[in-house]
């Protein structure tokens, strides 16, 4: 199955679903955000004790479960124990980890779109971007994108599946410059590269679209609607959001 050819990343993603209105990388962030209006979802997934590709964002459970520990010592059905909501909302919850089987469901039902993170637990890079792809393969590949800060992880991607589409994410450009950043993405046909809102400068944008490589960019807090607009008009294709409301009403 080939992705299609024709995908184009939206202006505005999801990010982990809508993270600021929601319980993050949850089917009820997701489904907020597509309630919103928004087309596209971005969700970080890594592979369970068992091999399930499931979504959460650190390498252990104590932020944002009711749990403890690495989630790769947990089995599915062993997280399937934790609440994935009381973090958010300070009480107990029955929001669970989803898969990213019952995800994908949720995003295809909808005619929407998804940019699977992939978030390796160390040493364990290549397996987990197996065990994705396995999944991924059940369902229309034409709605996926991915990305990824781990190398290997994308350089695996391709190796399995050479026409997917996927971007390198690059959060501290002291340690991989901006020059080698765009020599692997042209190496290993990333079509973007995913920055951090404080590494952004026109030249190192114009840099980047000057090699035909897209940029996204994301931060650890919301991006403001106008720091959006000054994005998008220095020619930054995709910006993530934690909480689009101002771009609904405002925009």
């Amino acid at each position: 199955m080939r992705l299609n050819s024709k995908f184009k990343l939206p202006k505005i993603i999801g990010h982990r679903g809508v993270k600021d209105l929601a319980p993050e990388n949850t089917l009820e962030s997701i489904l907020k955000a597509f309630e919103l209006g928004l087309e596209c979802v971005e969700v970080d997934v890594k592979i369970s004790k068992d091999n399930v590709p499931l979504l959460i964002h650190d390498d252990t459970l104590d932020r944002t479960t009711s749990g403890a520990g690495l989630v790769c010592n947990y089995t599915f059905d062993e997280l399937m124990n934790f609440d994935a909501g009381n973090f958010f909302y300070k009480s107990k919850t029955n929001i669970k980890i989803p898969s990213l089987s019952n995800v994908l469901k949720i995003v295809s039902k909808n005619k929407k779109y998804i940019n699977i993170e992939l978030k390796p637990n160390e040493g364990f890079e290549i397996i987990n971007v197996d065990k994705i792809i396995n999944e991924i393969n059940k369902f229309s590949l034409d709605h996926i994108f991915f990305s990824s800060f781990d190398l290997k992880s994308c350089i695996r991607l391709k190796e399995k599946l050479p026409d997917a589409q996927c971007g390198f994410l690059n959060d501290d450009f002291s340690l991989i410059n901006p020059k080698d950043t765009i020599d692997i993405c042209k190496k290993y046909n990333f079509i973007s590269c995913g920055i951090d809102l404080n590494s952004f400068s026109k030249s190192i944008i114009n840099d980047f679209i000057n090699h035909n490589i897209i940029i996204t960019v994301y931060s650890g807090q919301n991006i403001s609607l106008n720091e959006a607009k000054n994005l998008w008009s220095n020619n930054v294709t995709s910006v993530f959001v934690d909480d689009p409301t101002e771009y609904l009403y405002k925009s």
